[in-house]
């Protein structure tokens, strides 16, 4: 695997190298060791499916609260979606800036959110599906989120909003 830095600090577009032959390839997605060489969080509790059957559906912003803080390596397993991540941490250099990442399941891009990051995305193809390594038990108790739309941000979407869920709709605007 590739550990690619992005601008904001501490998360990473994880590349695959792939062992090709004739039958196809071989890649590691995920070894404990290296995220840990990386200084990156190696414990995966859970592992999440996310189905989307319309294109420009949006799921997000989603966190959660200490002591429940999150890390996520998301990756889109069919189809394609824009993943968007926000630096929610205030001690960070890099706080309340955003990036998007393209994740298809052609170019098998993973992207690693830190703790302290609001994660979203919008699906760029009809019948997408989002799978998610994540360092916490859900708690819903815990659970967060920003207004995906919110005037703080300036997210750029790359399509209209088909689908989106009541309680995604009715996520605060950012007070930090």
């Amino acid at each position: 695997m590739r550990f690619i830095p992005t601008e904001l600090k501490d998360a990473h577009i994880i590349e695959l190298e792939p062992r090709e032959d004739n039958r196809g390839f071989f890649a590691r997605v995920w070894a404990k060791d290296e995220f840990a060489e990386h200084g990156l969080v190696d414990r995966v509790v859970q592992m999440n499916l996310s189905y989307n059957r319309v294109a420009g559906t949006l799921r997000g912003m989603h966190f959660q609260h200490a002591p429940y803080a999150e890390t996520k390596l998301v990756r889109c397993i069919r189809g394609a979606i824009y993943d968007v991540i926000i630096d929610l941490r205030p001690d960070s250099p890099t706080y309340k800036r955003w990036i998007g990442v393209k994740l298809t399941a052609a170019n098998r891009l993973a992207l690693y959110v830190p703790e302290g990051f609001a994660h979203g995305f919008q699906t760029l193809e009809d019948d997408t599906e989002v799978f998610y390594q994540v360092s916490q038990y859900y708690t819903p108790s815990a659970e967060g989120g920003v207004r995906y739309d919110d005037p703080a941000f300036g997210i750029e979407w790359p399509l209209p909003v088909t689908e989106m869920s009541e309680k995604d709709k009715r996520w605060p605007l950012f007070q930090g």
